[in-house]
């Protein structure tokens, strides 16, 4: 997988029309990206993403033919000889498609009810070669290994964060969004980001899910599930 000179060209496959007209004005709207294909099946995405060779697919869970996954497998999993980027996009999160997506190449698992900012995030992610995760699925999955994770807790060292930041922390590790970040403390969701941003920088962590965990060992957020 290379990273493209100019606009990253992108395969949308998804068995909705409006999905796919509504991922490709908000993907289109991007200076950096471009659609340059789109399939409602499993099967037709495999083979235009064969002879297009986009740059990303973004793929669905649920196609008639081939179901993402298996889509998933196909281009990105174990033994593909030139893999691809493949970004899942779907209205379902259980756990059991997460785990498959990633172990067979995913580079990222979004929910289509976070909203274009996070779609936009997720395709420049895997264009940098990180991984984006939905905050609700990080969190939960976060949770169920938290308890094996818990040893003896240690004193935590002084936080490089501001108090403003910590906060950030905190939510970012209970699993909102940039728009309910900004939402719950009255700032626009663009700034939530840019918070967001520093905070990686100071922690010197990658995503949402190193903010997550540290906010864990260092007691800003309770793993525990929220009722």
């Amino acid at each position: 997988m290379t990273t493209p000179l100019g606009p990253t060209r992108i395969l949308i496959a998804d068995d909705q029309e409006d999905v796919r007209s509504g991922f490709r004005l908000i993907l289109g709207s991007q200076p950096d990206m471009t659609v340059v294909g789109e399939a409602a099946d499993g099967l037709t995405a495999v083979d235009l993403a064969r002879t297009l060779r986009p740059d990303l697919v973004l793929a669905d869970i649920r196609m008639p033919g081939l179901d993402g996954l298996e889509v998933t497998r196909r281009l990105a999993g174990p033994g593909v000889r030139d893999p691809m980027r493949v970004l899942v996009v779907t209205t379902f999160d259980h756990d059991d498609y997460v785990r498959t997506a990633l172990r067979d190449g995913a580079c990222g698992f979004l929910l289509k009810r976070s909203g274009p900012g996070l779609l936009l995030e997720g395709v420049r992610a895997a264009m940098a070669g990180d991984m984006l995760i939905s905050p609700q699925i990080t969190v939960r999955l976060l949770r169920d290994l938290a308890p094996a994770a818990r040893g003896p807790v240690a004193p935590p060292d002084p936080s490089p964060l501001t108090a403003r930041e910590q906060e950030i922390a905190r939510l970012v590790a209970e699993g909102l969004t940039n728009a309910e970040i900004g939402e719950k403390l009255f700032i626009t969701a663009g700034t939530a980001k840019t918070h967001i941003a520093n905070v990686q920088a100071k922690l010197k962590v990658r995503n949402r899910v190193g903010i997550a965990a540290w906010s864990w060992e260092n007691g800003l957020a309770d793993p525990a599930p929220q009722e």
